[in-house]
């Protein structure tokens, strides 16, 4: 760390003061310099330096808030900004003073982490190109193929690493293991087991990507676009990038890792809920806390530690009617359509404003307090930034707040897609003779999983009377996970939160999110440890849709947060 401070006669450099907000520095001491002869103490610098151009004026540098650099940089900086409008030549002078110790010194592991970028950012290129997409059976080889490169990966750092069969998902189809990795056996040190999952969502080029969505691509923006880059993989490989940094440096972990990589999160994580309950006593015995990198920060400019999750329960409803899909022309009008009973079901489950139609669904919603009302206030939250990951202004409100608690705090409903459908380019003349309507419900305190199944089958076996139809209509739950909360003021949150200020220097919102990790809760409930969520993509990033991106500057920098919390949580004081 650094302390720059300087000395500066004859002009006003207003705006300086605002650096307190600056990436990876603090003020130590500032004001507004009006008068000659005024000295300043401008900035601490906490993290270790990346080189920004010389022609950065100050309120350039508050902007560019996710960068570091060397106190002579900004110095230079401020040299260029201060001369381009004076054409004296004032008394000027700018001087270091003697390094500051950091809370955590990481400066050397900084560095390195910077000097393997491009190792790093190779390393996701080569599992972005593997399509390990659990949820085509056909992709099946390519989801173990993905396994198989993680275990190579982490036996050349070496880490011991053990796969854990689940077993068959359906006759022929088996489930895809499960790796199980140990950095570390020291029963000195504390025990910290990391999540992340090696599965993606599928992906095609003609669904409107700009580039090949396994084919990692670059922009001159550094954003690295491919499906799973920022869901999962960049996250899971950042553990990995975190080893080879402190091997490289020299540095020991000052944790023992726990691994636990799995694939098939996008697919109802089937198989991983035994396990945890099998190896809580066993392979998980020793962990002191957990922390899972699966989520995203709430804007792009400032990160966030996650407390908690809404849960998901998946359904779909199936009709079905004629033995065979019919020609309409033929059959059309004489009839009862699979498909117009389908959609006139789904069409009353939840209105365009976000209103879930289902009687009795919104009873077991916890009441929002004042507390939150208060805790939502202080949440660094604009409209712009989500209509920008959004892609248009079509919200159900304007107002950030209301925004936030419909994302995090209410459930919704929402409709995706109807299988046996004709979907293609082009037009065809068919009625299908069996259509499936699928749609999830995300869920939040204090709703019961088995209730709100009770209340979706209520609410279509009453719509299907009402429709007088001779098709058949089956309601079925696929899969469910339970919404989970967490302590923000453990021992664990408070490493994160120190080791969040020391690399993007400013201290992280503490927020909920909208999606869910429905291990999260299980993880908590078997090893009794507290979770954390420390997430290393923006909500910029688009993940499970078309271009889904991690930007350079998140892997990187998230990298060295990860390291970071490690060396944080080490030692933190267990209160």
């Amino acid at each position: 760390m650094f302390k720059l401070s300087c000395r500066f006669a004859g002009r006003s450099l207003s705006g300086i003061n605002s650096s307190r907000n600056l990436q990876g520095l603090s003020v130590v001491r500032g004001s507004n310099i009006a008068n000659r002869a005024t000295s300043i103490s401008v900035v601490a610098f906490n993290t270790p330096p990346t080189l920004l151009p010389l022609s950065l004026s100050p309120r350039h540098l508050h902007q560019r808030c996710c960068y570091h650099t060397y106190a002579n940089t900004i110095t230079r900086a401020i040299t260029t900004a201060t001369a381009a409008t004076d054409n004296t030549t004032p008394n000027r002078r700018y001087y270091t003073t003697k390094p500051a110790k950091m809370p955590v010194d990481l400066t050397a592991y900084y560095n390195q982490v910077d000097a393997l970028e491009d190792a790093f950012i190779d390393r996701l290129r080569k599992a972005v190109k593997i399509p390990s997409v659990s949820a085509e059976p056909e992709r099946r080889p390519d989801v173990v193929k993905m396994a198989d490169f993680l275990k190579s990966e982490l036996e050349t750092l070496g880490a011991s690493v053990e796969y854990y069969y689940p077993g068959e998902q359906s006759p022929g189809l088996d489930l895809p293991p499960i790796l199980l990795g140990r950095y570390g056996n020291d029963p000195a040190k504390r025990t910290i087991l990391v999540y992340g999952h090696y599965d993606v969502q599928p992906a095609f080029k003609e669904d409107g990507w700009g580039t090949d969505p396994f084919d990692l691509s670059v922009d001159e923006k550094g954003r690295m676009f491919g499906r799973g880059s920022t869901d999962d993989k960049g996250p899971v490989l950042g553990w990995l990038n975190v080893i080879e940094a402190h091997q490289k440096v020299g540095l020991e972990l000052p944790v023992n890792l726990l691994m636990c990589f799995e694939g098939m999160e996008e697919s109802g994580s089937e198989g991983l809920e035994e396990l945890i309950k099998k190896e809580a006593k066993g392979f998980y015995k020793d962990t002191d806390a957990v922390c899972i990198s699966d989520n995203y920060w709430l804007g792009t400019t400032k990160p966030c530690l996650t407390y908690g999750l809404r849960g998901c329960s998946y359904y779909q409803v199936t009709v079905s009617g004629p033995g065979q899909d019919l020609h309409s022309g033929v059959y059309g009008g004489a009839v009862t359509e699979p498909m117009v009973d389908l959609t006139n079901i789904m069409t009353t489950l939840v209105d365009n404003t976000g209103k879930l139609l289902i009687d009795g669904i919104y009873d077991q919603v916890a009441p929002l307090t004042e507390a939150e009302k208060i805790r939502y206030q202080s949440i660094d939250f604009s409209m712009e930034t989500f209509y920008e990951a959004l892609g248009s202004e079509t919200t159900c409100t304007d107002d950030a707040q209301e925004t936030l608690m419909r994302r995090w705090r209410f459930p919704s409903l929402s409709l995706h897609g109807i299988e046996g459908a004709y979907s293609a380019p082009g037009a065809k003349t068919v009625i299908p003779a069996k259509v499936i309507g699928k749609f999830s419900i995300r869920t939040v305190p204090n709703m019961e999983l088995p209730k709100v199944t009770e209340l979706v089958t209520a609410h279509v076996n009453k719509v299907v009377k009402s429709l007088k139809t001779n098709n058949t209509v089956e309601v079925g739950l696929i899969h469910d996970g339970k919404w989970w909360v967490a302590d923000p003021d453990h021992w664990n949150f408070r490493a994160a939160s120190r080791a969040t200020e020391q690399v993007w220097g400013v201290k992280p919102d503490l927020t909920r999110e909208g999606g869910s990790i429905p291990i999260t809760l299980t993880f908590e409930e078997e090893t009794g440890k507290n979770v954390l969520l420390l997430p290393m993509g923006t909500s910029t990033d688009q993940p499970h849709s078309i271009n889904e991106k991690l930007d350079k500057k998140n892997y990187i920098q998230g990298t060295k947060l990860l390291g970071s919390y490690l060396h944080f949580v080490a030692e933190e004081k267990m209160e």
